[in-house]
């Protein structure tokens, strides 16, 4: 089965487009730094990915939590 993976630009909120998630790009590198959030992997030197498998874990947790 094929790895799926998922960008910051598809993941977090800005301005002109809703994300998955409603936090911005900032708080979601901030969660990441705090290990709050899944960290990402690089697929190259410019293009940074989350595993969307871990991501759709971290929401059902944090889902269940509240």
């Amino acid at each position: 089965m094929a790895q799926r993976v998922i960008r910051i630009a598809d993941l977090a909120t800005t301005k002109h487009r809703a994300g998955r998630l409603p936090v911005s790009p900032a708080t979601l590198w901030r969660w990441v730094a705090q290990s709050k959030f899944p960290a990402p992997f690089k697929l190259g030197p410019n293009t940074t990915v989350w595993d969307l498998d871990q991501v759709e874990a971290f929401l059902a947790q944090q889902a269940e939590v509240q």
